[in-house]
């Protein structure tokens, strides 16, 4: 290959006479006369103060410039904006954080297809920067690599930041007193990194990793840490050897690499995020995946790890262990994954795979194949008379399998919050909130703040809730989100009434609204329209192009 072949696409932005305005402004920025020869890297960085999950990232996209630069390249750091679904839960602001992924997206295509960037290497830390980083580079179709900012440390006694959402709930009914929250809430989030729990961010982390799209034990890092940096070092080397081969994307991310990444989420124990996110990035790829693939996928499939939410350990301790190498490794030779899928190394599965050491004896965050925390998948694909276009349940067994209770309805999430917080929530209950989906909020937010004061208030056992609206990571209990057709669609979900028998069971993949056909036709045919909440800006746009929950969430399926 010549050196413009390496340059498929800056060469068109830097060479000629015509382009010597282009070059000035480059000069202007760094570049000198060899930079010019060189393939052009963009590395997307999602740095910011706004949250701890990216706050360290700057000092790894420099990380990554120094390995670009090292291996021929010539790196560009860019940034990309990323929100806080943590800092920003329960309030009207995390409704822009769906909305996020499309706009992040849109960030990496506009801006490394402006300026003829031949590679990107993107760094994501939080829930929705990371879908939509695979998102922008799936788009553009360029050698591509991302890396995951890593996992945070763990507070004193084990403590997260989901254990102050709990707290707040456990204050409310009296379990927790203000100088015990007042604890929790100064210790348990201690520095950089994403939230420490098999939550969205390691969730989709690990997915990548599986999906081949990072370097092996990119997921299983912590932020701060020399194996983080060594991680952005090396991607500089290994992004070179993509462009030389010309592996792209769509070389990696195949429908085989999907059906991996849902393997090794659902072993994991992962957030429900993942579906939605997983459908996304699919279909951004062109690739057929489909809401009830994950139910396919999960009977052959068991959950293995013991992690947070629902579980004991954190994902710093299966740092300690190896990460999930050794569990890619079990499940490889089990005949559960597909080894002959491409990655970024430019080798493939079961080349990386190749020389990974077990699991040590005596650990028990992962449990071996034939000894399954649950012998089939958590994410349970569920539809009937209330979901008719499907929904999402995250059931781990320790819920139990089935929930039949009264409805106790709720027309946002903070009402129901109010709810659970005032005593109107009681046992037996199952809680519905609507109007919460991607075009009613809009913006599908995360019920979290319901959800963990329902488990700090000694509820978790005894309600259920159900949402057109999705769950954070680390949202655990009997929950069914997704629900669709969502509620200002006219879904079934928009007439149900407080006292309403509603049940969900696990085992046979159903929700059902127990009233007759007729009352509930008569019920649709009465029900009218709400207003849209946002008639201006981002959101009203979202609330206009996006599509449903089973289907991604994405909005650029019509255009």
């Amino acid at each position: 290959m010549t050196n413009k072949n390496l340059r498929k696409y800056s060469s068109i932005v830097v060479d000629g006479v015509s382009q010597a305005p282009s070059r000035a402004m480059l000069r202007a920025v760094g570049f000198e006369d060899d930079d010019f020869e060189k393939p052009q890297i963009g590395i997307a960085s999602t740095w910011s103060m706004v949250t701890p999950c990216n706050m360290h990232i700057n000092k790894l996209a420099e990380d990554v410039n120094k390995g670009t630069d090292a291996a021929g390249g010539k790196g560009i750091i860019y940034g990309c904006i990323t929100i806080s679904d943590g800092i920003s839960m329960g309030t009207e602001g995390m409704k822009y954080s769906l909305v996020s992924r499309e706009v992040i997206a849109d960030e990496i295509e506009t801006v490394s297809g402006c300026m003829g960037h031949d590679a990107i290497i993107a760094i994501g830390g939080c829930d929705k920067n990371m879908p939509g980083l695979l998102m922008g580079m799936a788009r553009l179709n360029r050698p591509s690599i991302f890396i995951y900012g890593g996992t945070i440390q763990p507070g004193p006694n084990h403590t997260n930041v989901i254990s102050v959402f709990e707290a707040v709930g456990g204050h409310a009914a009296g379990k927790v007193s203000d100088i015990e929250l007042k604890q929790i809430e100064d210790t348990a989030i201690p520095g950089p990194g994403s939230c420490g729990g098999m939550y969205t961010a390691n969730t989709m982390a690990s997915a990548i990793e599986a999906l081949g799209m990072s370097l092996p034990n990119s997921s299983a890092q912590d932020a701060i840490s020399q194996e983080k940096t060594d991680d952005c070092l090396q991607a500089g080397e290994a992004i070179m050897h993509l462009i030389e081969h010309d592996i792209k994307p769509s070389d990696i991310m195949t429908r085989a690499a999907f059906d991996n990444a849902i393997k090794v989420v659902i072993a994991l124990g992962g957030s429900t995020n993942a579906v939605l996110h997983l459908l996304a990035m699919a279909h951004t790829m062109k690739v057929k995946l489909e809401l009830d693939d994950f139910t396919t996928i999960g009977k052959q499939t068991p959950m293995l790890a013991d992690l947070k939410p629902s579980g004991k350990y954190l994902m710093s301790e299966l740092i300690k262990i190896g990460g999930i190498q050794p569990l890619m490794k079990t499940m490889l030779e089990a005949g559960m994954l597909d080894g002959s899928c491409m990655t970024v190394t430019g080798g493939t599965i079961a080349e990386n795979l190749a020389d990974v050491a077990p699991y040590p004896a005596g650990q028990d965050i992962i449990r071996p194949l034939d000894n399954p925390i649950k012998k089939d998948s958590h994410l349970v694909i569920l539809r009937g008379n209330l979901a008719p276009g499907g929904a999402v349940a995250k059931i781990t067994g320790k819920e139990g399998l089935s929930f039949s209770g009264s409805a106790r309805v709720f027309e946002s999430e903070e009402e129901c919050l109010q709810g659970v917080l005032d005593g109107t929530v009681v046992k037996g209950d199952v809680l519905v909130i609507r109007y919460e989906g991607p075009r009613g909020a809009p913006g599908m937010r995360e019920m979290l703040s319901p959800t963990a004061a329902i488990m700090g208030a000694g509820l978790g056992n005894d309600v259920a809730l159900i949402t057109d609206g999705r769950f954070s990571g680390g949202s655990h209990g009997f929950v069914v989100g997704h629900v669709t057709p969502e509620a200002i669609e006219g879904g079934p979900i928009a007439i149900v009434r407080t006292g309403d028998r509603i049940s969900i069971d696990a085992e046979t993949n159903e929700v059902k609204l127990e009233v007759n056909d007729e009352e509930i036709a008569a019920r649709l045919a009465q029900w009218e329209k709400p207003a849209p909440r946002y008639t201006r800006g981002v959101l009203a746009k979202y609330a206009a192009m996006v599509t449903s929950a089973s289907e991604g969430a994405v909005t650029d399926k019509h255009c």
